[in-house]
């Protein structure tokens, strides 16, 4: 396989010296890094829940650009516990939630921004604070913690739909006020989450090699590192354990899966509604969702390659895990119940 830089194809007894904490060198090779015992721990999480809810899933767009209305927003259902419990009884260990997505509101009252959940006026008046919710359904049922981040980016335009409003700046998917400072607003948001829902098992980190911020990637690595010293680090994408504690394979964009013989901590994220949709669409078609089929088959080729399976199941407008989507996932669980 080619992972991080080198070439790694490992035997068993390697990787068992692996998974001790130990370091080996494979023939030809340099020494597979030694991993942490947090890392570790992660590449045993096997199965998770990504949930994409956000501005995005009311405006009906996948990359909201921030000036969408507010006001559409009105889960007068959610429930996180129903989330947790869906994902639970798939088999799924963990979940994630995006935070932040590239319309920069953040699901929680930010001290930093009044561009954040307090926007929400038509969610319990705009004093909700979703990532709380989140949080204590997960630790409710013993699944593991992840928050999703989305760093800046080229995400609003003509050709996507969201162009920022005439005279209004683009807010590159943060809130106005992170334009002087990027990287400077981004390490008080994460220091945010990461202090006040303490302990967050994983940050997931999207666009980590942004136009702007890139530079300053590792700054802010060893700055959540310094604190939260256990919390496995993702960036999305990543293909060496250098710019992050696994390596990640965004399956609907890149197609690739981790090569046979891997032994690094690694994830695959991917979506139950094809055509590479995050947010929730409605189903109108049997094709809009892959079937518990496609769904088992991917994750248990992950599992053989020692990857975690991260499978995004969004919420409805309403908060709830529903009709086809929940239905899928239930099969998707009953086929994993009966071996086949």
């Amino acid at each position: 396989m080619k992972a991080a830089g080198f070439a790694v194809m490992l035997s068993a007894t390697q990787i068992w010296t692996l998974a001790l904490g130990g370091e080996v060198a494979p023939a030809g090779g340099p020494p597979v890094p030694v991993l942490s015992e947090a890392q570790r721990d992660f590449m045993t999480w096997r199965f998770g829940m990504f949930v994409h809810f956000n501005l995005g899933t009311v405006a009906g767009i996948e990359w909201a650009g921030g000036y969408e209305d507010p006001a559409l927003f009105h889960p007068d259902k959610l429930d996180c516990g129903q989330w947790a419990d869906a994902a639970k009884a798939a088999g799924m260990t963990y979940l994630v939630l995006t935070v932040k997505h590239t319309e920069g509101i953040a699901l929680y009252d930010s001290a930093l921004t009044t561009h954040d959940i307090t926007k929400f006026k038509n969610y319990r008046g705009g004093h909700g604070d979703i990532v709380r919710e989140f949080v204590n359904a997960c630790r409710a049922r013993g699944l593991k913690v992840g928050l999703y981040y989305c760093f800046p980016g080229d995400y609003a335009d003509a050709a996507h739909h969201n162009a920022p409003p005439p005279g209004q700046p683009n807010l590159h998917g943060l809130p106005p006020e992170a334009a002087d400072d990027m990287a400077g607003f981004i390490k008080q948001q994460l220091a945010e989450l990461l202090t006040n829902y303490a302990p967050v098992d994983l940050l997931w980190i999207d666009q980590y090699a942004n136009p702007y911020t890139r530079a300053q990637w590792p700054e802010i690595l060893a700055y959540v590192k310094a604190l939260a010293p256990r919390c496995i680090v993702l960036a999305n994408n990543a293909g060496d354990l250098q710019q992050s504690d696994a390596l990640g394979f965004e399956f609907p964009w890149s197609k690739q899966l981790p090569p046979g013989g891997n032994v690094l901590p690694a994830e695959v994220c991917d979506t139950i509604q094809t055509g590479a949709r995050w947010f929730w669409h409605e189903v109108r078609q049997p094709s809009d969702l892959q079937t518990a089929e496609e769904v088992v088959a991917r994750l248990k080729l992950c599992h053989a390659r020692h990857a975690n399976y991260l499978l995004n199941v969004p919420p409805d407008p309403e908060g709830l895990i529903s009709g086809p989507h929940l239905e899928r996932l239930r099969e998707i669980g009953a086929l994993l119940r009966s071996g086949r």
